[in-house]
């Protein structure tokens, strides 16, 4: 099971009911996806932002795989989605620390899924606690 992470807090999985999930391959080949549902894209950790342009009004939602917590890509991959003009939802979907749930918000991502196995390790409050900690820096700043 997965539980999705959004900066409101925990959040009820609705994809697949919600829409189809496809890579992007399937995407680039032009297979026959179904119209009348949402469509998100499944990415691979080496994709180019740029290559997803042309279905940007197409896609409800964009998928970006975090191999480990060290691979920075999936940051890139979802700032590149957003300075093209992506308006959809990023998902980040594999290895996300809740120490990187602030820069994954920062680039860009709108969700982030973890296990339920993560979840009972970092529980909701702790994701929570995130996006509002304003880090040591702005204690420095306010000392001036």
């Amino acid at each position: 099971m997965t539980q999705i992470v959004t900066r409101q807090g925990f959040a009820r999985e609705t994809w697949p009911e919600a829409g189809v999930i496809v890579t992007f391959e399937s995407l680039w080949n032009g297979q026959d996806l179904p119209i009348e549902r949402p469509i998100g894209v499944r990415l691979a950790p080496d994709s180019n932002a740029a290559d997803l342009e042309p279905w940007f009004d197409t896609m409800a939602m964009v998928i970006v795989p975090f191999g480990k917590s060290a691979d920075g890509r999936g940051f890139s991959l979802a700032r590149q989605l957003r300075q093209l003009g992506y308006a959809g939802i990023i998902r980040a979907e594999g290895h996300v620390l809740v120490d990187q749930f602030r820069a994954a918000l920062r680039v860009g991502i709108d969700q982030v899924a973890i296990s339920d196995e993560q979840a009972a390790r970092n529980p909701e409050d702790q994701w929570l606690a995130v996006p509002h900690f304003d880090g040591y820096q702005s204690r420095l700043f306010a000392a001036e």
